[in-house]
């Protein structure tokens, strides 16, 4: 499987509305192709234990240690597991990946490896072995330097301090830069990381030998300065259709006052709001469409504009994340995992606490055919009798959306308020209670739609035919 198409976004906790550090993405692949979410408990083995991936043959050894960690794999293992997201039991958040491109200069010198790690082992062998965002940053980095990666990625982390975007690039070396706690980044598809001050190790972290192996293979364009991007990424026409113009979107949303053109190659990646931000704002991004454009696909542009660019939220969407947290609680209350099973932009945020035991039966369910007791089929069927016959459908569509959002925020809140007063397994029995009752909410409600949908759709045909009642 090709996994080349995803988004992301990084907020700051200065940036946020609540102190929450928030990081999110749209895991694309293919249009049809379940996942799961599950929880993985704390584990200690008495045995060497050793990690080897069913896709490419990657393989290192484990700690005997592993903490519990939520997860989103696939409904097969057969090109890897894919566990894409997750929250661990110390309150540190991954998403992996965001795929990226290296340019031919540095592939010519240090190819990608054949069997290094990949997207789809990430998660699995950092999460549950980091205690904090930038040590999952530094584990990581280990790894690509030590058995080189098999891919071109970006890759999130976040604890209640502080957010971490990676790159790797080529098959040794990688870049990570902290953001700012005042700002925000958005990314698509494109190595997005800018200037690097290699005397900064409070913002940025590297590979050990990067400047050096920049510098003796005569890599760098400028004297001056080190600028990941150019000097590791790519800049092409597939580019300027495919990646620039989300990461306008997304800085068009929150910072407007900046003047840009969706098909430029100057784009900031750290950028500043003109508002603080909330977990919905992460939301709305990655269930964007170019709203408000002439390239919204189901706006009113001109053919040719609607089909112009590639947008956020799009049918290969498999599920999306927003990964939140918030300040003053701990791990297990302060961490939501808000997932949206399919398509971003039809289906609906729902909220999992980090410190969940177990997720429920639907969201373990789903193969490449169509099952109606899984919970991704379940929002995926609406999707699909959406896009039949999209401005009919969409107001029925749309109200369920905004109700479930109320409805949703305020079981997070009543919760908070109990939760806060519980602990141990008591509070970790209780946020699995409310984390599946949102669940089932959002499960119930999508099945109430779903019907509203395929009842509306039956007068839509094109053998429909208006008649006179008399006749």
């Amino acid at each position: 499987m090709n996994y080349s198409a995803c988004t992301s976004i990084l907020i700051g906790a200065k940036a946020s509305m609540d102190g929450s550090v928030i990081i999110g993405r749209n895991e694309d692949a293919k249009a049809a192709w379940p996942k799961h979410f599950v929880v993985h408990p704390a584990k200690t083995a008495t045995t060497p234990q050793t990690y080897v991936s069913p896709d490419n043959g990657f393989t290192m050894p484990l700690p005997l240690t592993a903490a519990k960690y939520t997860a989103t794999p696939e409904w097969t293992t057969k090109y890897g597991l894919f566990e894409e997201a997750g929250i661990n039991e110390f309150g540190v958040a991954m998403s992996a990946t965001e795929s990226t491109y290296s340019n031919n200069r540095v592939l010519g010198i240090d190819p990608l490896v054949k069997d290094g790690i990949g997207e789809e082992a990430m998660v699995t062998v950092v999460l549950p072995y980091c205690h904090s965002a930038r040590e999952g940053v530094q584990q990581l980095g280990q790894i690509v330097e030590h058995y080189g990666t098999c891919e071109s990625n970006g890759i999130l982390f976040a604890d209640q301090q502080e957010a971490w975007y990676l790159e790797t690039g080529a098959g040794h070396y990688w870049v990570a830069q902290r953001i700012p706690d005042n700002a925000y980044a958005v990314v698509a598809n494109q190595m997005a990381i800018q200037a690097v001050d290699f005397n900064d190790p409070a913002n940025f972290l590297f590979a050990r030998d990067l400047p050096r192996f920049v510098a003796e293979n005569h890599l760098n364009p400028h004297s001056d300065r080190f600028i990941w991007r150019e000097i590791f990424g790519t800049q092409d026409q597939s580019d300027l259709y495919y990646n620039t113009p989300r990461v306008w979107y997304g800085q068009r949303c929150f910072t407007p006052q900046v003047t840009a053109q969706p098909q430029s190659f100057d784009l900031p990646f750290i950028q500043y709001a003109d508002r603080k931000l909330a977990v919905d704002d992460a939301q709305d991004y990655l269930s964007s469409h170019f709203q408000g454009t002439p390239y919204d696909p189901v706006g009113d542009g001109s053919d040719a504009d609607k089909t112009r660019f590639r947008p956020v939220s799009l049918a290969k969407t498999q599920e999306s994340h927003v990964l939140q947290l918030r300040p003053g609680y701990e791990p297990a209350l302060s961490g939501i995992q808000w997932l949206a099973m399919g398509v971003a932009a039809q289906s609906v945020y729902v909220p999992f606490y980090a410190g969940i035991e177990h997720t429920p039966a639907a969201y373990h369910l789903g193969e490449a055919t169509y099952d109606d007791q899984s919970a991704y089929w379940v929002y995926k069927l609406v999707s699909v009798l959406t896009d039949a016959h999209y401005h009919e459908a969409w107001p029925a569509v749309s109200d369920a959306q905004d109700q479930l959002r109320i409805d949703l925020k305020h079981l997070v809140h009543d919760t908070d308020a109990v939760a806060a007063q519980l602990t141990g397994p008591e509070l970790n029995h209780y946020l699995t209670q409310r984390s599946n009752d949102a669940a089932a909410l959002g499960i119930k409600r999508y099945r109430a739609l779903a019907a509203k949908l395929i009842t509306q759709a039956t007068d839509l045909g094109p053998l429909n035919h208006h008649q006179d009642l008399n006749l």
